[in-house]
């Protein structure tokens, strides 16, 4: 690939077939890059459309082919929750033309996705086609009458009318994830024996019907997006014959484009974790492609240019759709675009900030990019080098005499204020006394599941050359180096170290702490003991019990150890999993009487938890720790004495900050501010350490 000497941009697209135009019903995009609908927590209170506004926008400039909006109801029993955003008045109609305009001025183009939740709102008043509770809302929604079905297709096409009023360019119909129009097309929750169920052709009809009298409404130059379920990886979901004829019948109706889901909400199969491989469940998307004309978007886990790339350029879809990516970089597009994918932060799918943050009713942000959904907000500026694609290294300058900052510790908290104060024009070095960056994000891409997490430091290493920070490696900063140093403040993120606990036995050479395990310096035995139930817990008993932890996962193994079935044999895309042979025997113990992994990420904990359970972890709770002797490790649990016979015992009691410079440096008078885990110790919170940082670097 060569690039033109004035710009530095590549003579001809780096990814051919992702930038490669493409028509979509009645609209031509430039790229073939969607960004999906996910709900920000900005939707639900007209006074937040300005935030909305912005941050689309912001993704808009970053050269997006088509944004998609987080879900509205048509009405009000289908809100998601009580006060949830709608489309359905005039009034609805003003505030989005707010979001509609920054979209459009920005040169994006922008289509609103109608949503109703059915049997998962979280509300008494949800409706569903059969009388029923789901997994994941504790009120029991009322079966809905023919005359009130009736009702909400026309809130449907009613809506879609305010959407157009409301300058979207289309709209996009959600009929994936389980929710209402899943329900109706799925016999695992449609029983019914009137026009609307009791054969997969009824079962159809709420879709199709919705299509139709949009299509008929809003006539050919209005965009008509549906979102269907090309699996719904549950029990009697649809069948691969039911999924492809809606898909035709679809295409009859007057969609333009089917959009991908995966997996409903309640399916006991990860469909974003990080741990999904990249791009796992495109080969149901090929098999609706196949049945259509009209263009097909592959989606879930699609987070880098070459994935795209592959996925389209081998048939399997027609264009890709990504959410969360948008949230950790806004600038997706034009990097890609650019030719320089390194310059990407990429989206690691940890879910942290995004839709654990949804789920216990907060606004969504992103753990790698805390700006994100904030874009109004004073404590998260813009960078200044924003528009410059890509960025040469900046050298610092002779005629002028930037603040000089002092950055120790090289682990997330660190490398994110290192990099964004010199953005800001800072003169900054940043001292690791290891011989590479990243903190424990080096020890978390060591789990297997995790190895995402070694895109953020390539997204740093790229930051650092970009943005001119002084890197020293294997340097131990030292009270005397920094007072000499002449540094205006000194940024103290020095990070964490394992927590001791006292207990007889425990500097045995067969017990060690989490960092040696999980780098490889010790290997355990066939039979092991773990000290602690956290996070750090969890991940060592996977790794630990990985059949191959060498091995990357492909989507194939991924798919056997989940029971999922692409070749869509069975309803719901569903077979026998085979977690596969667990490398060794291992004991999950703590303290509390809670049950294990209550403190995990809400979208993510269930996940860690059924993989260990399927491997055979025993959980160990409300034990009392003894002793370590020969015969092993010595517990009281339940009043009674037990002795686990292991080879190793591993702790994972937590972490202390390790602040060993600071109160030297204080008493010294130098301006000294702690950030990340030398701040806070807590479960290695790099969301709470990368957003800290972020904020204190705006301010200096």
């Amino acid at each position: 690939m060569t690039a033109t000497p004035a710009t530095g941009h590549p003579a001809s697209p780096p990814y051919p077939t992702l930038f490669s135009p493409v028509t979509v019903g009645p609209v031509r995009l430039e790229n073939r890059v969607i960004m999906g609908s996910m709900h920000l927590g900005l939707e639900d209170r007209r006074r937040d459309a300005p935030k909305l506004a912005a941050f689309y926008a912001e993704r808009a400039r970053g050269g997006v082919g088509l944004i998609i909006t987080g879900g509205f109801a048509p009405n009000r029993t289908g809100r998601l929750t009580p006060m949830a955003g709608t489309m359905r008045s005039a009034a609805d109609v003003v505030a989005h033309r707010t979001v509609t305009h920054a979209v459009h001025a920005a040169g994006g183009r922008i289509a609103l996705q109608l949503l109703h939740a059915g049997r998962y709102s979280y509300h008494p008043w949800s409706a569903a086609p059969e009388r029923s509770t789901s997994p994941i809302t504790p009120f029991t929604a009322r079966r809905m009458s023919r005359r009130a079905v009736g009702r909400t297709v026309a809130d449907f096409v009613r809506a879609a009318g305010l959407a157009r009023r409301a300058g979207y360019d289309g709209v996009e119909v959600m009929g994936s994830e389980g929710y209402l129009i899943n329900q109706f097309l799925s016999p695992r929750t449609n029983r019914r024996t009137d026009a609307w169920g009791g054969t997969p052709s009824k079962r159809r009809r709420f879709a199709t019907e919705i299509v139709r009298r949009i299509r008929a409404a809003e006539g050919p130059d209005f965009l008509i997006v549906f979102r269907m379920s090309m699996a719904d990886l549950v029990p009697d979901g649809q069948s691969l014959t039911e999924t492809l004829e809606l898909a035709r019948e679809l295409e009859e109706a007057g969609a333009d484009l089917l959009n991908t889901g995966i997996g409903w909400h309640e399916a006991r199969v990860p469909t974003i974790v990080t741990s999904v491989p990249r791009a796992a469940f495109t080969a149901f998307t090929r098999r609706v492609r196949e049945a259509v004309t009209i263009p097909v978007a592959a989606s879930n886990r699609i987070n880098m240019p070459l994935t795209a790339e592959q996925v389209l350029a081998s048939g399997q879809a027609d264009l890709v759709t990504m959410a969360r990516p948008f949230l950790a970089d806004p600038d997706w597009v034009a990097k890609a675009a650019a030719g320089t994918p390194g310059r990407i932060n990429t989206c690691i799918a940890c879910n942290q900030a995004c839709l654990d943050h949804t789920f216990q009713n907060r606004p969504a942000s992103c753990l790698v990019n805390p700006r994100a959904g904030r874009e109004t907000d004073p404590a998260f500026p813009p960078l200044p080098d924003r528009s410059l694609l890509p960025v040469a290294p900046r050298s610092r300058r002779k005629d002028t005499a930037p603040r000089r900052i002092a950055v120790v510790g090289a682990g997330p908290a660190g490398l994110a204020a290192a990099t964004q104060a010199a953005a800001r024009g800072l003169d900054v070095d940043l001292f690791e006394a290891g011989g590479s960056i990243g903190g424990q994000f080096r020890l978390a891409r060591q789990i297997p599941g995790k190895e995402e997490f070694a895109e953020t430091l390539r997204y740093f290493r790229q930051r650092i050359d970009e943005t001119g920070v002084c890197l020293h490696l294997g340097r131990r900063a030292t009270v005397p180096g920094l007072l000499d140093g002449g540094y205006d403040r000194i940024l103290l993120a020095t990070g964490v170290v394992p927590r001791t606990i006292e207990l007889p036995g425990i500097d045995r050479p067969n017990v060690h702490a989490y960092p040696d395990v999980v780098s490889g310096r010790v290997r355990c035995g066939p039979r092991v003991a773990i000290i602690g139930a956290g996070g750090i817990g969890h991940d060592v008993a996977g790794l630990l019990t990985e059949p191959d932890p060498a091995a990357p996962q492909s989507p194939r193994s991924w798919h056997s150890q989940w029971g999922v079935d692409p070749d869509f044999t069975d309803r719901g895309g569903l077979t026998a999993a085979d977690p596969g042979a667990p490398a060794r025997r291992v004991h999950l113990i703590q303290r509390k009487t809670t049950r294990l992994g209550a403190g995990l990420g809400k979208t993510t904990g269930w996940v860690h938890r059924s993989a260990l359970r399927a491997r055979g972890v025993e959980g160990i709770t409300g034990a009392g720790y003894v002793r370590i002797d020969d015969d092993g490790l010595h517990l009281d649990v339940d009043g009674a004495r037990r002795v686990l016979e292991v080879d190793d015992i591993v702790v994972c009691a937590g972490q202390d900050s390790q602040r060993d410079l600071y109160d030297p440096l204080v008493a010294a008078g130098a301006d000294v501010v702690l950030v990340g885990g030398a701040d806070v110790a807590a479960e290695l919170d790099a969301k709470r350490a990368i957003e800290q940082a972020t904020r204190l670097a705006a301010r200096l």
